[in-house]
């Protein structure tokens, strides 16, 4: 552990901690954020409000259309001078999602990511390959100084070149791999292509992949293929970046540091709070943050959370794994439906391969169509047993579903593949709208 005392903090001091940071919070965002101090007032709420960590269901959303209806200073709460950094996100929707640090957002940052190192069992003796992008995005840096933090060597490999980033791993014999999922498995596939064995040729003990959703069948794939253990790590960009949450060596639900963070679970309906392990949105009140501080933000990832002590001796609320967020889902024929539970289908297949695409579009009734490629070791030439597979496929995911998918299965290699975030849904729907 990096900081032992605080990741072991038991419950009722993490509590008493919590809401003494809430009340700060509240008054700092109310006084010091116009936008705050507006939606303050129009609820009738201020810091003396605040007597139990319950009552923060008294105080406001925010959602990420604020970032944007106020960019790109609008919710500072430092003067411009005290910002040190700033991060964005593409702005691919619009207008970029600013976001700022102060020193000190820095050191707390930093302070999270070595934690999460910690979590995973990294210890200073690690060389660590950083594959996520450097830039703007938060991953690239949010891991680099988190590594540099506890003494590991860092390799700035970035994400993209994945051969040189093989020749990396092998020759400086790198034991952890900080990536997306869907780029470990594009490395694990490559590796393969150069006549590797990626167990037998490479040192790598732990992989750290987050900024994507992905599922336990996928773990399962990266750890075979590389004989690591894949630790889901949980962030996103307003709220600082990488080291919110992140898995401990027992790999059940991911930690999110409760002296930083006040995490709910509100109904996706009525944003109602709901109880310990029932699904719904994850909300989240940062408690320190200087530049930025957010109250009650929105995540739209749909979770559950457990409050009991973990084997490994942290107390910190888990947040058991995301299921998908709530903008990512898609309607058809009035059934939602998650790209993970493709996932889970097509992972849980040994025929299938690692790469696939869903595709949804309108022709007065909505359509789904999956396209996915086979495993390699799958005979695609053989027509009986192509038409085998797809007819089990199409089955699987109806049960799943419970709406029809139209599936083409594809030979190895057919996919365009993606040396950071996958894409892996094309709604098709959107486009018909403009």
């Amino acid at each position: 552990m990096y900081e032992p005392e605080l990741e072991t903090i038991r419950p009722e001091a993490l509590q008493k901690l919590q809401l003494d940071r809430l009340k700060k919070m509240a008054r700092y965002a109310a006084d010091n954020v116009p936008m705050y101090g507006k939606r303050f007032k129009e609820k009738g709420v201020d810091a003396d409000s605040i007597r139990s960590l319950e009552d923060v269901a008294k105080l406001p959303f925010t959602v990420k259309t604020d970032l944007r209806d106020h960019y790109p200073y609008g919710i500072l709460a430092v003067p411009l001078e005290k910002v040190v950094r700033l991060h964005a996100s593409s702005g691919t929707t619009g207008k970029p999602t600013v976001v700022t640090y102060t020193r000190n957002d820095l050191e707390t940052w930093v302070r999270m990511m070595a934690r999460t190192y910690g979590a995973a069992n990294v210890t200073p003796t690690e060389i660590v390959q950083n594959a996520y992008g450097y830039g703007l995005f938060t991953g690239g840096l949010g891991f680099h100084y988190g590594a540099e933090r506890i003494g590991a060597v860092v390799i700035p490999a970035a994400a993209g070149n994945t051969k040189r980033q093989l020749m990396l791993m092998k020759d400086m014999k790198t034991t952890i791999l900080a990536c997306t999922p869907s780029y470990a498995m594009y490395i694990g596939e490559e590796a393969v292509k150069e006549g590797m064995d990626p167990k037998k040729d490479l040192h790598l003990r732990v992989g750290l992949f987050g900024a994507e959703p992905w599922s336990e069948e996928a773990r399962k794939r990266i750890q075979d293929t590389f004989g690591l253990r894949a630790h889901d790590c949980y962030g996103m960009s307003e709220l600082y970046g990488p080291g919110v949450a992140v898995e401990c060596e027992h790999q059940r639900g991911l930690h999110i540091w409760g002296d930083e963070f006040l995490p709910e679970i509100v109904d996706t309906e009525t944003l109602q709070p709901l109880p310990p392990g029932q699904k719904g949105e994850l909300v989240i009140t940062m408690l320190t943050r200087e530049a930025m501080p957010l109250i009650r933000y929105r995540t739209r990832d749909l979770a559950t959370l457990e409050y009991e002590e973990c084997e490994c001796g942290r107390w910190h609320p888990r947040i058991m794994r995301i299921k998908g967020r709530s903008d990512d889902m898609l309607i058809i024929g009035g059934v939602n439906v998650f790209p993970s539970q493709v996932e889970h289908v097509l992972m849980n297949m040994p025929e299938m391969g690692d790469q696939y695409q869903i595709i949804v579009k309108r022709d007065l009734l909505d359509h789904l169509s999956v396209k996915a490629e086979v495993a390699p070791n799958f005979k695609h030439h053989d027509k009986a047993q192509m038409s085998r597979l797809k007819s089990d496929v199409e089955k699987e995911l109806t049960a799943v579903l419970t709406v029809r998918a139209k599936v083409e299965l594809l030979p190895p290699e057919s996919l365009p593949r993606s040396e950071g975030k996958a894409k892996r849904v094309i709604d098709l729907r959107k486009e018909e709208k403009k």
